[in-house]
């Protein structure tokens, strides 16, 4: 029996597969992990049928197909005010997940300090571990989540590769405004530190808001490698398509690693999404149809002992359960699967630093019956 020497050692399964291996064992309605329950636009579905049937069914260029490159520029200089040439800032990829991961595979060397915003994803820190950089967390502060910019600034130093952002940001819902982009511009401004902004939730913003890109932002945008999800903006998780735009010396680095371990992507669909981005009400609607599921959960649960601030993008809900119990939030997750049949996600499995804050993430990606069922069971509690 072989017994290799782990690469990352203190890396088990992940919290999502753990839950929902969990909640199906106890028949529970399953919150936890970020996916809808319910299908894409009948029009995207029709889209792929006739690329499939097309005979598109061959590789891809490495960079992704042309049409959708032109597609994602169109879009993102619409949007923020930034172009990015189809040619050489933008690569297709399979899902944001690989490109965050790409992107930290082609910068970050052994020794590398990586500043990384907490409560952060959980796929950050394991890749940053893998290719011998070291993770700084970052704690944002309060149960509002707010940054101490003078903290983060502090925390910079000479061995700083890369800072992580995200926003909207998983778990906590929060969005960064205008001055926090600024205020990290600034402090980025003289370094030559990389910004990995992980936009995937960008369409996902709610009460009249706005997404504040790394792309809206010169300084920020020449050092950034943005990441985005088509999977989770046309409730297709499972196709596991997404894209990042980067200035061409950065995107050069990426595409050396990125033709390597996965070369290209899915060409169908590819053909059917530079399509289905020719209306941008496809995307540009997707705020407030979650905003009205948000509001649906939240007003379902508004007499229940959980306290709630409401999510202001992404589609997950963070509940503080304080005034019901003194658990850790690993035990309470448990419990409320084993006892009560409902699925969540406790946020400080998202923290590499010791933290509970008595908080619950919940997915309200879900169809109006399996929400009202949530709420009935929260109320009970």
């Amino acid at each position: 029996m072989i017994e290799p020497l782990s690469k990352l050692p203190y890396v088990g399964t992940t919290i999502f597969t753990t839950i929902s291996q969990l909640a199906s064992a106890h028949n529970a309605i399953n919150l936890s992990q970020g996916f809808p329950n319910f299908d894409p636009d009948p029009e995207l579905l029709r889209l792929v049928n006739e690329a499939y049937k097309k005979g598109n069914n061959q590789y891809a260029p490495m960079q992704g197909a042309l049409s959708l490159r032109e597609a994602i520029s169109e879009k993102i200089e619409r949007l923020y005010g930034n172009y990015y040439h189809p040619e050489s800032e933008i690569t297709v990829t399979a899902g944001a997940t690989q490109a965050i991961f790409t992107t930290i595979a082609a910068f970050v060397h052994p020794k590398d300090e990586v500043i990384v915003i907490e409560p952060a994803f959980d796929c950050y820190e394991p890749a940053i571990s893998l290719f011998g950089g070291k993770s700084v967390a970052m704690p944002l502060e309060g149960n509002d989540f707010k940054m101490n910019w003078s903290a983060f600034k502090s925390a910079i130093t000479s061995k700083t590769k890369m800072v992580i952002c995200n926003t909207p940001q998983n778990p906590t819902g929060t969005i960064w405004s205008k001055d926090d982009m600024l205020q990290l511009q600034e402090i980025l401004r003289d370094t030559d530190i990389i910004l990995l902004s992980d936009e995937v939730y960008e369409h996902i913003v709610f009460d009249g808001k706005l997404h504040e890109s790394a792309a809206k932002y010169p300084d920020l945008a020449a050092r950034s490698v943005i990441c985005s999800s088509f999977g989770k903006t046309f409730h297709a998780t499972g196709w596991k398509m997404g894209y990042c735009v980067a200035p061409k010396p950065l995107m050069w680095e990426f595409q050396k690693v990125h033709q390597f371990n996965v070369f290209s992507v899915n060409h169908p669909l590819q053909l059917a999404l530079a399509q289905y981005l020719n209306d941008p009400q496809h995307y540009l609607k997707l705020g407030g149809f979650y905003q009205e599921k948000r509001d649906a959960f939240l007003n379902g649960i508004k007499d229940s002992r959980f306290k709630m601030v409401p999510s202001a993008g992404t589609y997950f809900q963070l509940l503080e359960y304080s005034d019901i119990t003194d658990e850790k939030d690993t035990d309470f997750a448990e419990r409320l699967i084993k006892e009560h049949k409902l699925a969540s996600i406790p946020v400080s499995v998202f923290c590499k630093a010791d933290y509970d804050r008595k908080f619950l993430r919940f997915c309200f990606a879900k169809t109006n019956d399996v929400l009202d069922k949530a709420s009935q069971i929260l109320n009970s509690i």
